[in-house]
């Protein structure tokens, strides 16, 4: 554990403790075949490239809200995408990426000492240091376990990082109901949702969810892997307007920015959604090299119904698999990154080249 006497406590970056097994896995003759990080590797698509150049001679601060035009094609893209609809524009707002919005809400939605902050048993480790930054207390909720008296904000995760496990409306109904039983904020991490293999992921927002009413509900949403924009830190937040509003608010006073070229950029990809299917094809074509390698190879894989990732054991404890794949030149992120339910798997990403996967494919398999 890290800590500051001038800031908060928080847990050592995970994947500096992989630094020996990515020595390893270098060594390998073959070269290295890194599926840890969920980092896109295809190129950005020619519409996205070509928006961002289309503004880049604007000297002006850009607005924290986003332009009208980015927040439209956001409310458009919810309801061709997900089937989402009655969101206002104005209850849209564009983030530096997902993750400083993860760690970051707490902060801005003022929570404090006394307050609680519910994530997924095996959750993105990112929702617990939110927590660490506002100094608020947090606990693990296994599925459908109640959040506790106290809780101001409940995290939700489908299709989850690092399992892959999509939630039925029913499921996602019951904890929404479950949080604002309580008072709490829900917060929808929904940056997977347009990677459905065996199962079709539902937004919060949506009708069969929420039945057209917002009140206490966040999605965040990202455009990383749907759009292959994870270097240019493109996300957004909608639902609640005043929540939504609220967060404009600190956001203003904070600097809280998107760049001008990069909010054209965005514009373009929602607008878009012939990339989004064609980089979705990319990921399944991956998938469906590496999943029979390794259920060849006696792994179990878990969930893994959706997202980015092959949520996957040997049966033994995490470490022990991530040693065996380096020794094969693959690096992989060790359940226990996710909290202490993740001990026996290791999350496996699609986020490699063609070449990559079916040589790791090769490898796992020998």
């Amino acid at each position: 554990m890290t800590t500051s006497r001038r800031g908060p406590a928080l847990p050592d970056f995970p994947w500096d403790s992989l630094a020996d097994h990515a020595a390893k896995a270098r060594t390998h003759p073959g070269g290295v075949v890194d599926l840890s990080v969920g980092t896109p590797v295809d190129p950005v698509p020619a519409v996205i490239q070509e928006a961002l150049a289309t503004v880049a001679d604007q000297p002006g601060y850009p607005t924290t809200h986003g332009t009208p035009e980015l927040r439209e094609a956001a409310v458009a893209a919810m309801a061709r995408r997900f089937g989402v609809s009655g969101l206002d524009p104005a209850a849209v707002l564009p983030t530096i990426g997902s993750k400083e919005l993860v760690a970051w809400l707490p902060t801005l939605l003022g929570l404090g000492p006394g307050d609680i902050v519910a994530i997924p048993a095996v959750a993105y480790p990112t929702y617990e240091v939110g927590a660490r930054i506002a100094g608020v207390s947090f606990v693990r909720l296994e599925d459908g376990e109640t959040p506790p008296p106290g809780t101001a904000l409940v995290w939700l995760n489908s299709p989850s990082n690092p399992t892959g496990r999509v939630f039925s409306s029913d499921a996602m109904r019951s904890a929404v109901d479950a949080a604002r039983a309580v008072g709490a904020v829900v917060a929808s991490d929904e940056c997977y949702l347009t990677l459905p293999w065996e199962s079709t992921p539902v937004s919060a927002l949506h009708p069969s969810v929420v039945d057209g009413d917002f009140t206490g509900v966040l999605a965040v949403h990202s455009l990383s892997k749907s759009s292959s924009l994870a270097g240019y830190r493109a996300g957004f937040i909608t639902g609640d307007p005043a929540l939504v509003s609220e967060l404009l608010e600190v956001r203003k006073h904070a600097g809280m920015i998107m760049p001008r070229p990069v909010q054209a950029a965005m514009t373009a990809a929602l607008n878009d959604d012939a990339h989004v299917a064609e980089q979705r094809a990319r990921y399944e074509a991956r998938r469906s090299v590496l999943l029979p390698a390794l259920r060849a190879a006696g792994f179990t894989v878990s969930h893994s119904e959706a997202g980015l990732y092959l949520w996957s054991s040997r049966g033994e404890d995490a470490w022990e698999t991530v040693a065996w794949l380096a020794d094969r030149g693959i690096l992989v992120a060790p359940g226990t990154f996710y909290g202490p339910s993740g001990a026996r798997h290791v999350r496996i990403a699609l986020t490699a080249s063609d070449e990559r996967v079916a040589a790791a494919a090769e490898r796992i398999a020998s």
